[in-house]
């Protein structure tokens, strides 16, 4: 099994690489589902032993995107390409919910050369069969997916779905909620050879004047060494 730690910054970088992640996701602000990481994360990422996929997503909020956006989005590509960094992670959606094809069409031929995720915003297609068959035709390697729920272990239905209509043509990558307490919703009894998760831990924010104003919130969640060495060990 295959496991993809997605990760926010340096130390979670780094604590991906020494618990033993086989593959990172590059993002920042991982609360609002990950947004493209810093020039300089994607730089030091690219230098790490392990292959870290930068996400390209330029803003919170759903995936319909302006032709503005997708300018910067291609740029951000072009930051991935000359730091070194070996795949992007990408989506796009029409305001129905299907995958903008025109969008991903000119997202996915920028970032030719490179890998290629597909990301969540295939959890809000209304035709499963039809945006798998979407993802494969535009090169993609995989779909990372909740099965359209907020947790995969309570998307089982679609992601079996997806599964079936993958029929081993392109990668389903669980994700969404994935934890050693989880994980068993999710494996041996789907089919598939990669995982995504956090492996975070609750830490708490020690400066009181970086709370009051507006700086940091009281706790928050940071990759951890020993949660992605356990769940990598949960595979063997």
């Amino acid at each position: 099994m295959l496991l993809e730690v997605c990760v926010e910054d340096i130390a979670g970088l780094k604590a991906a690489v020494e618990g033993g992640g086989d593959r990172i996701e590059l993002c920042s602000a991982l609360p609002l589902g990950g947004l493209t990481p810093s020039a300089g994360l994607m730089a030091a990422a690219a230098k790490m032993p392990v292959p870290a996929y930068a996400i390209i997503r330029p803003r919170a909020g759903g995936f319909v995107y302006s032709a503005d956006e997708l300018d910067i989005m291609k740029q951000d590509i072009d930051t991935a390409r000359a730091v070194g960094l070996p795949g992007v992670v990408l989506g796009a959606s029409l305001p129905d919910g299907r995958l903008d094809v025109d969008t991903l069409t000119a997202l996915t031929a920028h970032a030719e050369g490179l890998g290629k995720t597909l990301h969540r915003a295939f959890d809000l297609v209304p035709d499963v069969a039809e945006a798998v068959d979407i993802a494969i035709s535009l090169g993609f390697e995989r779909i990372l997916t909740s099965g359209g729920a907020k947790t995969a272990g309570e998307g089982l239905a679609v992601l079996e779905q997806a599964i079936a209509a993958a029929a081993g043509r392109i990668s389903i990558m669980p994700g969404s909620g994935v934890t050693l307490a989880t994980v068993g919703q999710l494996w041996p009894s789907l089919q598939i050879s990669e995982i995504h998760a956090s492996c975070s831990a609750p830490v708490s924010e020690i400066d009181e004047r970086a709370i009051a104003l507006g700086f940091s919130a009281p706790s928050a969640r940071r990759t951890d060494a020993a949660t992605v060495k356990a769940l990598k060990a949960y595979f063997a």
